[in-house]
C-alpha cells in the first residue's frame, strides 16, 4: 500500500469527519471527556463546514486542504485509487488545513492536521507538513494552536521544527491551556 496526497474535494467530508473523530478522542479523550470530545468534532467538523472550507481552498493559492489515502497496489497491473473522494473513513488516513493567518497575511495559519491514530508515526504527519510547505510560497511562517496536555501532538510539531511562542488559555474547559507554535519557513 502507498499513500497519494491530493486536495481534498467534498466527496471527502464524512471521511475527514471520522478521522477527526478518531484523532480527537485518541488524543484529547482523558484531558476534555469523550461527551466533549464528541461535542466539539460535531461542532468544528461539521459536514457542510468542512465542505465549504474544502471548496474554498480548492479556489485559493494562498489555502489548502489536503488529504492522505491508502493507494492500493494491484499484482496484475497499476494502482487504484479513489481520485475523486474517499469512500470509506478507514482510507483517509490524515488530513491538513491552511489558511492565512486573518491578521498577517505573511503567516499561514495550520487550522487542522490529523492522523488516524492506527497511523501515528509512520511519517503521514510530516508528509503533509512538506506537502503544505513545498505547494504554498505565501508565507514566511507557519502557526499553529494545540492544547497543552495533547503530548502526541506538542512532540510531533517540536520534532517538526515548530518553536512555542505563547501560552495562552483556551474556551475549551476551565483551566485549560494551549501552546501557540510557529514555524520558519
Amino acid at each position: 500500500m502507498t499513500r497519494d496526497v491530493r486536495q481534498a474535494t467534498t466527496d471527502d467530508v464524512w471521511a475527514i469527519h471520522e478521522t477527526a473523530r478518531e484523532s480527537w478522542h485518541a488524543a484529547y479523550d482523558d484531558l476534555l471527556g469523550p461527551g466533549r470530545v464528541d461535542g466539539i468534532v460535531d461542532d468544528w467538523y461539521a459536514l457542510g463546514d468542512l465542505e465549504s472550507a474544502i471548496a474554498d481552498a480548492s479556489g485559493r493559492d494562498d489555502a489548502l486542504f489536503l488529504v492522505v489515502t491508502a493507494v492500493e497496489r494491484r499484482a496484475d497491473g497499476p494502482e487504484e485509487t479513489k481520485a475523486t473522494g474517499v469512500d470509506d473513513a478507514d482510507d483517509c488516513l490524515g488530513f491538513a488545513h491552511l489558511v492565512p493567518w486573518p491578521e498577517d497575511r505573511t503567516v499561514g495559519y495550520l487550522a487542522r492536521i490529523y492522523v488516524t491514530p492506527d497511523h501515528w508515526g509512520e511519517g503521514i504527519g510530516t508528509t503533509l507538513l512538506e506537502h503544505l510547505e513545498d505547494e504554498i510560497d505565501a508565507f514566511e511562517r507557519f502557526r499553529l494552536a494545540v492544547l497543552a496536555g495533547n503530548d502526541v501532538g506538542v512532540s510531533f510539531y517540536e520534532s517538526a521544527g515548530f518553536q512555542r511562542v505563547t501560552t495562552r488559555e483556551t474556551d475549551l474547559g476551565d483551566g485549560l491551556e494551549e501552546y501557540v507554535y510557529e514555524k520558519r519557513l
